[in-house]
């Protein structure tokens, strides 16, 4: 290392810090793709021939420490902010063998207002068939903003415009299709993401989806349901696309008797039974124990990726199309028992009064009351007197009456 900083310039000799190596020279950034940034360097100037060189690199806060003989490093990361590399040199694999001092490199910030950018940019990958992305719109956005997504991933010779936009409430979205992988294996492959605006008016906003994450697989299919020795046996198939060992399971069985949902996770679906020999590839069995066969039993199936095969094993799907078996009871029996009941309980009731009423007047006949049958007897007598009384009032009256009369005729005729 000591030759190595001899063979500097002397006005590299002061850079190099008492005795430690010289830096890197021409360190560049690049971005390709979308997502894709590229680091490059030169040699220290005046490096040994004897000089095995090796380069230290990390980004910011020391992550991803890399120590490798090549003059380049690449990273696949979101360009939502400045991402800075520093690249060091030295002479051996040993980073505390008097490396260089460190020379650093940053990429350019998005360009545009932080808040005009699109916000919660999810994308998940349905049934390793097509991707759906959606976002919701920045605070200090236009209503009217057209917005555009571009992707790109390895087996693309070229970065695609999604072209499939649509609006869900406040949310926006674009599908396009993903199939056409180079091979089976993509664990190191992802998808490069980017929403923005032709105009540019909004600040862009990048994601990266590594492929074994944020899959979503379609629901499966119930093809048999049968009872054997007091279980039930449930028999599907499995999605497109999928192996089963790359699946985890989850079976509900709803009972209409007891109005209850039993919910089973299956991590590794087989049934031992005869049933199911020489079945199709593909096909899968649970058995579910308890299950009463005199009952209505419904069942549907759910399902989602393991950690066996992939990073998220978060994303259930849909559940499919539920299949029934076993007896069902008709409600309207039932039903019209509920309504009925009321109705037969309050006619009981009104007949059991009216019987204990008549019951009662028969044990305990009513006793008559004597001053009723008196009043009776005696206020008929005193309407008579009265009636009488009246009479003879009357009667007085008009012989009154008449004797005036003909006490007034009387005079009338004596000074004749």
């Amino acid at each position: 290392l000591d030759h190595c900083i001899q063979c500097l310039p002397l006005s590299k000799v002061g850079k190099s810090l008492a005795g430690r190596g010289p830096p890197v020279t021409n360190l560049s950034v690049s971005v390709e793709n979308l997502c894709t940034v590229i680091w490059t360097w030169d040699p220290p100037e005046g490096a040994s021939p004897n000089c095995t060189l090796r380069y230290f690199s990390h980004f910011d806060n020391k992550q991803d420490k890399k120590i490798a003989p090549e003059t380049h490093r690449s990273k696949e990361v979101p360009l939502n902010e400045r991402i800075c590399l520093q690249v060091g040199s030295q002479c051996s694999t040993n980073e505390s063998d008097n490396p260089s001092i460190l020379v650093e490199k940053c990429t350019p910030p998005p360009e545009g207002d932080p808040e005009s950018a699109v916000t919660e940019l999810q994308c998940v990958w349905h049934n390793l068939s097509y991707m759906k992305c959606t976002w919701l719109p920045g605070r200090k956005t236009s209503p009217d903003t057209n917005y555009t997504l571009y992707y790109w991933h390895s087996s693309l010779g070229k970065i695609l415009q999604c072209e499939d936009i649509y609006r869900e409430g406040q949310h926006i979205g674009c599908s396009f299709a993903l199939t056409n992988l180079k091979d089976s294996s993509f664990e190191q492959h992802s998808v490069q993401i980017v929403v923005k605006d032709n105009a540019g008016k909004i600040r862009p906003s990048f994601n990266i989806v590594p492929l074994t994450s944020h899959v979503k697989p379609d629901p499966p299919h119930i093809k048999r349901l049968f009872f054997q020795n007091g279980n039930l046996y449930v028999q599907w198939t499995n999605p497109q696309n999928f192996y089963s060992r790359c699946l985890s399971y989850q079976v509900e069985v709803n009972n209409s008797q007891t109005e209850t949902s039993d919910i089973f996770y299956v991590e590794e679906a087989k049934c031992q039974n005869s049933e199911f020999e020489g079945n199709l590839e593909g096909t899968i069995c649970f058995m579910v124990p308890g299950v009463l066969p005199d009952t209505l039993n419904t069942v549907r199936i759910r399902v989602r990726t393991n950690k066996l095969c992939y990073e998220d094993d978060k994303l259930w799907s849909n559940w499919s199309q539920a299949m029934s078996i076993g007896e069902n009871t008709d409600p309207t029996f039932y039903v019209s028992m509920l309504l009925a009941t009321p109705v037969i309980v309050a006619g009981a009731i009104i007949v059991l009064l009216l019987y204990l009423k008549r019951l009662k007047i028969i044990i305990f006949p009513p006793i008559p009351d004597p001053g009723k049958i008196f009043k009776e007897m005696f206020g008929d007598q005193n309407d008579d007197t009265l009636h009488w009384k009246k009479y003879d009032i009357y009667e007085k009256q008009t012989k009154e009456e008449t004797d005036s009369v003909v006490l007034i005729e009387n005079l009338k005729r004596a000074p004749q």
